[in-house]
């Protein structure tokens, strides 16, 4: 058991463990360390007139000899002995005092000098014992990159009326010429990005709705697919219907324009390939899904069409085979998400529904699963960027979030928020750096996501002169 009187017992003036109290940072100099001591044994006798209770010897300074590191001689008035102690101590190991040393919390300097205070930002190569503050010839430091900035405000928003909240359509499209297709009820609008002139390209009638808009690749013609279960191509420039083709029986949600094919898919379970070249409306006709087909995507190089259904199946096919040449069932719930990477080669992402969540990718070169986030939420749309590895994925229940990853490691680059319903629409700029989505807020929201191709830092031509909310009708 500890001694109670043992912390009242004061140390001789003149013995060795006086000098000891003070223990130097092991930088210091042993000259300075020298020069200290002396300062601080200098003189030093216990006053008869009172007892010192303390756990450690504090030396009077009164007969110190300050000229030693020309430092001022205190005041006359009564000493305060622990605070003119630390504040001689702080002089004389890190000079006066002066305005760049003060501390920035306000606290005075009579006060501990090792307190806690706010990191500072010092190289980490500072601190190791072999390296210098400064750089020395031949050392090179390589910059840690900064994380790239995405704004988490659209840039411009679109009132759009009567924008269905249907899981299973695609009634958004961005077209090579950039313009912005949008099925509205019955009727279709053309939203011009450089000019924001608005057209009424055309009116289905009472009777009809519009389920699905693809533009073909040159961007001046436009494929409307109806409630009634007919396709329409449209002249954009003109305003002017070139053909309607037949086929399914049901609505057609789903288009995907290859390099001289249109194919659409339908509730009806099936999908038609058209080659709008031919008279005939359809020249194949493509069954494996159980349910209605939502999503369709051909890849970048023509060769794989990529389907998803409400069955939770996920196909893929090639130019000529009417079966698919690979199935995939790992998704629990409908897929619609689907999008080809522009970087590599085969690799295909697909999103599933509300009770599955999830993104997984693919090899369909290797026919293999190669990962698979759970998003928790809904995905709706999947699309990648062409001028980075970056994706971006739009969601409904129950976050209604946009959210934009790095790939492969899909580390979270963005989360942005401000729609109210399901993020059901989704289309990326010509330029690869702006996306819009739609939702059944009736809303369009235009957002810059991606980099340029040369600069990341280089904001968006399309999204840098418009601001504010405007109607698309």
């Amino acid at each position: 058991m500890e001694d109670p009187t043992a912390s009242n017992v004061t140390p001789p003036a003149n013995s060795s463990s006086s000098s000891s109290q003070i223990i130097p940072s092991p930088s210091m100099k042993v000259s300075l360390e020298s020069r200290i001591n002396r300062l601080i044994n200098a003189n030093q006798s216990p006053s008869p007139s009172r007892s010192i209770y303390s756990d450690r010897f504090i030396p009077s300074r009164s007969g110190s000899n300050f000229a030693l590191f020309d430092l001022v001689s205190p005041s006359p008035s009564k000493e305060d002995g622990a605070g003119s102690y630390a504040t001689l101590l702080r002089a004389a190991m890190f000079g006066p005092e002066t305005p760049e040393k003060q501390d920035i919390t306000g606290f005075s300097s009579s006060r501990n000098i090792f307190r806690f205070k706010t990191e500072t930002n010092r190289c980490l190569n500072s601190f190791s014992p072999f390296v210098s503050d400064g750089d020395g010839p031949g050392v090179s430091h390589t910059p840690i990159k900064a994380l790239r900035k995405v704004s988490r405000s659209p840039y411009k928003v679109l009132d759009a009326p009567a924008l269905q909240d249907d899981f299973y359509l695609n009634l958004v499209d961005w077209s090579a010429q950039n313009v912005l297709a949008v099925g509205l009820g019955n009727c279709v609008y053309l939203w011009n990005a450089c000019s924001s002139k608005v057209t009424k390209l055309c009116d289905l009638g009472a009777d009809d709705s519009v389920c699905s808009v693809g533009w073909a690749f040159r961007g001046t013609h436009l494929a409307v697919g109806t409630s009634s279960g007919k396709v329409q191509i449209w002249d954009a420039s003109r305003c002017k219907r070139t053909r309607t083709m037949e086929g399914h029986r049901l609505r057609v949600g789903a288009l995907a324009w290859g390099s001289s094919v249109l194919s659409s898919g339908s509730r009806d379970k099936s999908i038609l390939q058209r080659d709008i070249r031919c008279q005939e409306d359809h020249v194949s006709k493509l069954s494996g899904h159980k349910s209605e087909v939502c999503g369709l995507k051909w890849s970048y190089d023509n060769r794989e069409l990529a389907s998803g259904g409400n069955d939770n199946r996920l196909f893929v096919w090639n130019q000529h085979s009417t079966q698919p040449v690979l199935k995939y069932s790992e998704h629990t719930a409908a897929v619609k998400a689907i999008a080809w990477s522009p970087h590599v080669h085969g690799l295909l992402a697909s999103g599933g529904g509300t009770a599955d969540r999830c993104i997984r990718f693919w090899n369909t070169t290797t026919n293999t699963h190669l990962s698979s986030i759970d998003t928790c939420s809904q995905v709706c749309n999947l699309a990648w960027s062409k001028n980075v590895n970056e994706l971006v994925s739009t969601h409904g229940y129950s976050q209604n979030q946009i959210i934009v990853w790095k790939y492969p490691t899909m580390s979270k680059i963005a989360t942005l928020t401000g729609h109210t319903y399901r993020v059901l629409y989704l289309a990326v700029s010509p330029d690869g750096q702006t996306i819009v989505t739609g939702a059944g807020d009736e809303t369009l929201r235009f957002w810059n996501v991606f980099p340029s191709p040369k600069s990341q830092n280089t904001d968006s031509e399309i999204g840098s002169s418009f601001f504010g909310r405007t109607t698309i009708r």
